[in-house]
């Protein structure tokens, strides 16, 4: 039998505090997205309601006839930013770990110094380029600036530099060209790598809510943070919508996470071969 340790036990104990701390804001929200306005505003504080109902999710689905649409942005452009960064960020960084040419060291220099800067900065220069390009209030508006990411240019040049060459080297003896050597050989063996990339771009594009505020001003282009705020009125606050809203806007992150959560400790290693 292993010796007791006290610090262990102690260190489950903080876990175990911090993940019930976490999880009762969930909980609640998830009990209070299926109970009445009266029930939630009443003072009482109670996980399971008194007065069960789907009206809530109901009313946002069915009455509520933007919500669908606020969904579908958010799916849209959340899914093919994510693909667009996974490819793009990939090349990108196979290119500075594996390619030599002119420009390579100042270039990653440069891309080291965008990591510095914060994206607050760039909000304004970006409206005004997409403003000149008319792109304003658009999807490529909302996802070809969000495209490429240096932070994860940066990670994956960090996980390709540990990639074994030899796997390369033998693709290419089997003919493979540089592009076939990347798509057939390199990405598929990256998987934890780009899981681990996907659900953090993911998870940054799905609840922005400051870029869609600026470039967004048709309510029908709106993605579901900023949908969210609008059922919050001058003198009320529906807060049964917010929470059914906040449910409905939470599932796809877990799904995304559940899929990818075999992968995800693995790619932030950095580790390229078994």
């Amino acid at each position: 039998m292993k010796k007791f340790s006290i610090g262990k036990a102690l260190l489950y104990v903080i876990l175990f505090g911090y993940a019930i701390v976490t999880l009762i804001p969930f909980l609640w929200a998830l009990s209070s997205s299926f109970k009445p306005l009266a029930e939630i505003v009443s003072g009482s504080i109670h996980f399971i309601p008194k007065n069960f109902t789907l009206d809530n999710y109901r009313q946002i689905f069915l009455e509520q006839e933007l919500f669908p649409r606020w969904l579908f942005n958010s799916v849209f452009i959340a899914v093919v930013g994510t693909c667009l960064n996974i490819v793009f960020n990939s090349m990108a960084g196979y290119a500075l770990a594996r390619l030599s040419f002119p420009g390579k060291k100042p270039l990653f220099i440069l891309i080291l110094a965008v990591l510095m800067i914060p994206a607050q900065v760039t909000l304004i220069p970006n409206y005004l380029i997409l403003r000149e390009f008319g792109w304003l209030n658009t999807y490529q508006g909302m996802i070809v600036p969000a495209m490429i990411n240096a932070t994860f240019i940066f990670m994956m040049r960090q996980f390709f530099i540990n990639f074994p060459k030899e796997l390369e080297e033998a693709a290419a003896i089997d003919g493979l060209n540089r592009f076939g050597v990347f798509f057939r050989i390199v990405m598929p063996l990256a998987r934890p790598a780009l899981a681990a990339q996907a659900i953090f771009v993911f998870m940054g594009l799905w609840n922005d809510f400051m870029r869609p505020l600026i470039i967004l001003s048709d309510a029908s282009m709106y993605t579901l943070p900023l949908g969210l705020n609008t059922f919050k009125g001058q003198y009320i606050s529906y807060w049964n919508y917010i929470m059914a809203a906040s449910m409905v806007f939470t599932l796809p992150v877990l799904l995304i996470y559940a899929f990818f959560n075999r992968y995800f400790i693995k790619g932030i290693s950095f580790t390229g071969g078994k």
